[in-house]
């Protein structure tokens, strides 16, 4: 199978044997690749390796079927995202979540578009935290882990912004019975996250526990290095 001039972007590249480099790489048409970029590390190469990293829109082309192809070509599509200082964490996050979540070969439709969205938006100053939360939000979407935010599964009713939900994992909010080990989440801060509207302070806590969760339980209940990272850097994010 030959494919070129597939928009992409790196998620990971790291050494591969001697001379070459294995790319982790997030497309619209064919999901998540990993391409072999032989012969790069070398001092002169056909391949531009100061390309091929996170951060930097690309056109790729390789050849090859199977877990692993060939990069063919690369070249840059756009300047790179002028990411910096603390949001080069939140990039980090996002590449290892698609990575951890994502199967090769797996194509989703509307993935690419919401990963280079929220790059767009954290280059842009976008509000760092609420724009991590609507990409997990609709990275679970696109992963078929669709989330109920509008209404409460027992009786079908709408969300009441005044009122207290325990978010049900694998279900959705029912009302909030006074159990401490359910995971409590406000009518508002669940409404804030389905219809795009900016969260108070204290609903982007809220969300960001109850996106945790979500996350952890879809990783097997294990953890991220980049949540370690973020506690260290940014703990509110």
């Amino acid at each position: 199978m030959h494919v070129a001039d597939e928009p992409a972007l790196i998620l990971h590249a790291r050494a591969y044997r001697e001379t070459s480099l294995l790319l982790e790489c997030l497309t619209p048409t064919h999901g998540r690749v990993g391409l072999i970029a032989r012969g790069v590390r070398r001092e002169r190469s056909r391949l531009p390796r100061g390309l091929l990293q996170p951060l930097q829109p690309l056109l790729l082309a390789w050849i090859g079927r199977g877990e692993l192809a060939t990069l063919t070509h690369a070249e840059a599509s756009a300047a790179p995202f002028p990411l910096a200082g603390e949001r080069i964490y939140s990039a980090m996050y996002l590449n290892e979540l698609v990575l951890r979540l994502c199967a090769r070969g797996d194509p989703h439709s509307d993935l690419f578009e919401h990963y280079l969205q929220c790059l767009q938006r954290l280059s842009a100053a976008e509000s760092e935290a609420w724009t991590l939360r609507r990409f997990e939000r609709d990275l679970m979407i696109d992963l078929g882990y669709g989330l109920v935010l509008d209404r409460d599964i027992e009786s079908g009713q709408p969300l009441q912004a005044s009122s207290d939900y325990a978010y049900v994992i694998d279900g959705g909010p029912r009302p909030w019975a006074g159990n401490a080990d359910d995971l409590r989440v406000s009518g508002a801060a669940l409404l804030a996250l389905a219809g795009d509207k900016m969260p108070s302070p204290a609903q982007a806590s809220e969300l960001r526990r109850l996106m945790r969760a979500l996350l952890r339980h879809q990783l097997g209940g294990g953890s991220l290095n980049a949540w370690s990272m973020r506690m260290q850097h940014q703990p509110q994010q």
